[in-house]
């Protein structure tokens, strides 16, 4: 089946205290969106990509695309207000009968055996979620009360969330709910299975400084 995937880019990084979105923000040479894609391409060369970017930013990332000479074939598409409606819109342009990955253009450290496992499994079974076991010990707030909880019973979800996309096109027909956190969560609602497979864990979500940092530390110690 045609792989296609939707990086999702929209967002204004405002938590980086910086006036460079995250995603544009300079990661071992190159800006961190610049190594999202690569990934992508160098598991499959002939994925097609979609990367949601605000109307706003289109005139900045084709100039750093210029300046970087960034030469990775892709598609622009507008992006929505929310994460949901970005993703909405990447998917008018998605084929019946393919897969399709949405991934977080933050996350520019997924490995290559998260990319290909999870396209694989939702090729099989209509849907693949990555995730990472949680290491630290938790505990559920209700108001002024907690209690420890078993931390075997939870995971850490990553992206890319890999779907079947006729499954997916017509979850997203669905009414916007505050319950989607994520595209899983909009396939859920529609009543179906979601299937976890094995993500890896320096596949973080560059959020803060700190994660920048992390990153940048990972790559250059080739942990990654």
């Amino acid at each position: 089946m045609q792989k296609y995937t939707i990086i999702v880019a929209g967002g204004a990084g405002t938590r980086m205290n910086n006036a460079v979105p995250k995603q544009f923000m300079e990661l071992n040479g190159k800006p961190v969106l610049m190594h999202t894609i690569e990934k992508f391409y160098k598991v499959f060369p002939d994925i097609r990509i979609l990367v949601v970017l605000a109307e706003e930013l289109f005139e900045e990332w084709k100039q750093l695309c210029t300046k970087y000479n960034f030469a990775i074939g892709h598609h622009w598409v507008r992006g929505g207000e929310t994460r949901f409606n970005s993703v909405k819109n990447g998917l008018e342009f998605i084929p019946e009968n393919c897969i399709v990955g949405i991934h977080d253009a933050a996350r520019p450290l997924v490995s290559k055996e998260t990319i290909l496992r999870t396209f694989e499994i939702a090729e099989k079974l209509g849907n693949a979620i990555p995730c990472i076991p949680i290491t630290e010990s938790i505990r559920e707030k209700n108001g002024l009360e907690n209690k420890a909880v078993d931390r075997n019973q939870f995971v850490i979800i990553q992206t890319p969330q890999c779907f079947q996309s006729s499954l997916l096109k017509k979850a997203f027909l669905q009414s916007y709910n505050d319950a989607f956190t994520d595209d899983a969560s909009v396939l859920e609602a529609m009543g179906e299975k979601i299937n976890l497979v094995e993500g890896n864990k320096e596949n973080i979500k560059i959020t803060t400084p700190q994660d920048l940092f992390i990153a940048e530390a990972l790559i250059e110690r080739r942990l990654f």
